[in-house]
């Protein structure tokens, strides 16, 4: 991951000591956090104006269950590629909201790692190599996910 350029994060999360231990960790990395929202109104403003090339999502923040709402404004209006953040994976719809993937909560530093290595590549692995008990991407390739929201 050195040699790849450094992402650009949100981390949407409400819980500030999670959203702290995750800066911490993005950072060790070699990733730039360029900002931390708690809510629904604060994540989209953050999104438009940063600009970032990826977004940690809680599901449920401050304002309530707001998460798959940001995550879909943020990946189809501001093209952001999105992670969940979720203890339930079931308040995830369908569609995935636009998002790429699911890191299970709370979280491992090896959850993060092969979250990052997802999107770095940008393309889906071999199924066994890719699902793991923290992190599970999304069915559709990138590309494939793409052309389906648009």
């Amino acid at each position: 991951m050195s040699s790849e350029k450094p992402l650009r994060i949100l981390i949407v999360e409400d819980e500030i000591l999670i959203a702290l231990e995750l800066e911490s960790l993005l950072q060790d990395l070699g990733h730039e956090v360029v900002g931390m929202a708690a809510s629904s109104a604060e994540a989209l403003s953050l999104g438009q104006t940063l600009r970032p090339d990826l977004a940690f999502v809680d599901v449920h923040l401050a304002d309530g269950p707001t998460g798959v709402d940001v995550a879909r404004s943020l990946s189809v209006n501001h093209r952001v590629t999105v992670l969940f953040m979720t203890a339930n994976a079931k308040r995830i719809p369908e569609d995935f909201a636009g998002a790429w993937g699911v890191i299970a909560k709370p979280y491992t530093e090896r959850g993060v790692r092969e979250a990052l290595n997802y999107v770095m590549a940008g393309q889906l692995r071999e199924p066994d190599e890719a699902r793991t008990v923290t992190f599970v991407p999304f069915g559709a390739s990138p590309r494939e996910r793409s052309s389906q929201i648009s």
